[in-house]
């Protein structure tokens, strides 16, 4: 029997939502937006999963989960299992069940979603992650001998802590190197808490500390020491610095005040708690009329912290459709839900100020869709003649980022390219410096998370290649 046959046999349970905090409560508080399956809800939606012999599923995973098999774990009630199944290969389940894009990963080739909705295989995967560390069912895998091998890693977002915890469970030491206080990358000072709670990217990494990975704060590779450094003390070296340097429009009245870059905008609110004022002195400036630059993922982000930390009015300005937004589906439906206004077929072309050098509006011009360019999405021009302006007393500018030339320009033959991001192989994450391996955004550019924790899993087989250990 086909696996289409299989499908028309089954009784039809239809996908399941994921429960979530209403709209007009949340948009006033950081808790966390979803709410995650209950037990019931979980096995009702494992049990659609057909358990196919060609799982293209897995196709579809950066890090390559055995995702039937553990749905079939679910699907029998052995949530404690199917979390270890995932945990083979997944060092960070707790974050991509909560932050991967699923839904063009895995489940967009899933065989049930040919004719009706894929499985949920992100949550499914979040819920049984949740269950392990909420009923405290930890328990340490087997772990081989050292081999005496030791790698070093720059930066501890997803590619980093990737890497480390499939080192780790090989036999080789690995010490973690984080510039910021806090550790979590982009995972903590990017990411707001209502998507990913900053406890539970802590939950991740004490696992990965249980395993043996040594981490140190506070440690600015490229200043304290260099890469080149480094590999006078490890055998191997992995940079995993993400991409943190802010993009601007290079329009007039970007340097008033009022006007942030996305990066600082949230990493105020993250690292330095303003979601938490009073009961945390670091509060982040307030806007009452806030307009946002910018249609992914960090531009979501930025609109609806800007609602929560108290604005009357936050506008998301964007020079295509909605079509065309970068942003998750789900994240921008979250803030149509909580009020946030999409002012769309609109590029801004100078923030305007007042005497005091205070941003108070925006000027913006039309513009109208044209030919797809290299992105695949429709080309936006200016409509001749068409201009308005928008009111507002804070704007934040989301339009991407580009690498943070720190470790680059202090590593010695070291390639990158015309926009200073590290030259590596994408399959081994090899660079052209000898015993240099690197992944995620300062390789690709800003990207998924799912995309860097994949990148940090290839480049970890392949210094396991180099190493012999097997």
């Amino acid at each position: 029997m086909t696996e289409q046959e299989q499908t028309k046999k089954r009784p039809k349970v239809p996908r399941q939502k994921m429960p979530e905090q209403d709209p007009i409560a949340r948009a006033h508080n950081f808790w966390e937006v979803a709410l995650g399956y209950p037990n019931d809800i979980a096995l009702l939606e494992a049990s659609r999963c057909l358990h196919c012999k060609k799982p293209y599923c897995m196709k579809g995973c950066p890090v390559e989960v055995d995702i039937p098999d553990f749905v079939e774990l679910v699907k029998q009630g052995n949530f404690v299992d199917a979390a270890w199944k995932v945990k083979e290969k997944n060092s960070l389940p707790r974050i991509a069940g909560r932050v991967c894009p699923q839904e063009s990963q895995c489940e967009s080739q899933c065989v049930l979603g040919k004719k009706g909705e894929p499985c949920a295989i992100g949550r499914l995967e979040r819920f049984v992650a949740d269950y392990v560390a909420e009923h405290e069912e930890w328990k340490m895998p087997p772990l081989p001998k050292p081999t005496g091998h030791k790698v070093a890693v720059v930066g501890s977002g997803p590619a980093g802590l990737t890497l480390a915890g499939a080192l780790i469970k090989k036999g080789v030491a690995v010490t973690v190197y984080e510039a910021l206080h806090e550790l979590g990358g982009v995972l903590v000072y990017g990411i707001p808490e209502f998507r990913l709670p900053k406890a539970i990217v802590r939950s991740e990494i004490d696992e990965l500390r249980r395993l043996g990975v040594e981490f140190h704060t506070n440690h600015v590779v490229g200043r304290i020491e260099t890469v080149d450094d480094l590999l006078e003390r490890f055998e191997a070296v992995f940079i995993g610095t993400g991409a943190g340097a802010p993009l601007f429009l290079k329009i007039p009245g970007e340097n008033l005040n009022g006007v942030y870059s996305a990066n600082e905008f949230l990493t105020r609110s993250n690292l330095m708690k303003a979601y938490l004022f009073p009961e945390s002195d670091t509060p982040v400036a307030k806007g009452r009329r806030v307009v946002v630059f910018g249609g992914g993922n960090v531009a979501m982000d930025s609109a609806r912290t800007a609602l929560r930390l108290g604005a009357e009015e936050v506008t998301i300005v964007y020079r295509r459709t909605v079509e065309e937004l970068p942003a998750r589906a789900e994240e921008v439906h979250h803030a149509m839900e909580e009020g946030v206004k999409f002012k769309l077929l609109t590029a801004p072309i100078e923030i305007l100020g007042n005497e005091a050098g205070w941003a108070v509006g925006v000027r913006c011009q039309q513009m109208k869709l044209g030919e797809p360019d290299q992105s695949g999405r429709r080309r936006p021009i200016p409509v001749e003649g068409e201009f308005f302006d928008i009111e507002c007393d804070m704007a934040v500018v989301s339009i991407g980022n580009a690498a943070n030339p720190l470790v680059p320009s202090s590593t010695t033959a070291l390639e990158t390219n015309k926009w200073g991001n590290i030259v590596a192989d994408l399959d081994s994450g090899k660079t052209s410096r000898d015993r240099v391996w690197a992944g995620g955004d300062i390789v690709t550019g800003a990207a998924t998370v799912i995309l860097a924790m994949g990148a940090g899993r290839k480049a970890a087989l392949s210094m396991l290649d180099y190493f012999g250990v097997s």
